[in-house]
């Protein structure tokens, strides 16, 4: 039987090996998966300290420090871009730790406009139930990290890449996604004619590279150019992305969910 723990930390990285590059980021309460020997080859040691796990919300692997996880449960996510985490419920207090957007938390209590977890206490304003209804427009999630700062293999509102920032917005909607944009462009929504026009929520998918559709004539996403999520004229970007070696637009793709279906 598999084991599963929670992120402790506010945020974590999932590498690729031990003390090894970045793949992705997981926020403080997700559920991974630990590997057993079995299927992963390595759990424990090399360097000691560290353990190979699988993320639940969308499988992807890595190794993180055993450290950060943790047992317990969760009741509430985070719904604004970011927020505190206070020793007590008084917005004067000095110490602290910053949560992203869509960390999770078991709020056990709550202490007037404060929710008090395990952890210390977080404005209730910042916080949604898990069990509430989701959030429909993935882009107006999206857009509440304008500005956030670009970072490859980033899933938070601290640094965040392309198919974080799609990632990000899905999951906030409840709907699945995977962590890289290859997986998002093969399993996202359908595939749209080239003539078709544009609405906000469709994806257009280069090599390497994704971005929301803000509006018909605007893209936003997370890019190198910017070094932030921005937003920027589709034509534009488009001109831009081909000149810089990223090619053509490879897929333009709707959601289901924009669709009713």
């Amino acid at each position: 039987m598999s084991e599963t723990r929670l992120i402790a930390w506010p945020l974590v990285d999932l590498c690729r090996t031990p003390e090894g590059p970045r793949e992705r980021q997981l926020l403080m309460g997700e559920a991974v998966e630990i590997l057993s020997p079995s299927s992963s080859g390595l759990t424990r040691g090399s360097p000691p300290g560290w353990i190979r796990v699988r993320a639940a919300r969308d499988g992807y692997p890595g190794f993180v420090p055993e450290a950060a996880l943790t047992t317990g449960r969760v009741t509430h996510r985070v719904r604004s871009r970011a927020t505190h985490l206070y020793p007590a419920p008084d917005i004067k207090t000095r110490e602290r730790l910053m949560l992203s957007l869509n960390a999770r938390l078991e709020v056990r209590d709550t202490a007037g406009p404060f929710a008090e977890t395990p952890q210390g206490f977080v404005p209730l304003a910042h916080l949604a139930p898990l069990d509430a209804p989701p959030e429909t427009d993935p882009v107006t999630v999206a857009e509440r990290l304008i500005g956030t700062p670009y970072l490859w293999g980033g899933n938070s509102a601290f640094g965040i890449d392309c198919s974080g920032l799609v990632q990000i917005a899905l999951l906030a909607c409840a709907i699945p996604c995977p962590g890289d944009s290859g997986p998002q462009e093969a399993a996202l929504g359908q595939p749209l004619p080239a003539d078709a026009p544009l609405e906000r929520g469709d994806l257009l998918f280069w090599r390497g590279h994704v971005a929301w559709v803000a509006a018909p004539d605007t893209l936003l996403h997370a890019n190198a150019h910017h070094m932030a999520v921005a937003r920027e004229p589709t034509p534009e970007a488009i001109a831009r992305i081909a000149a810089q070696g990223g090619g053509p637009v490879t897929t333009r793709r709707r959601l289901f969910t924009r669709l009713g279906e």
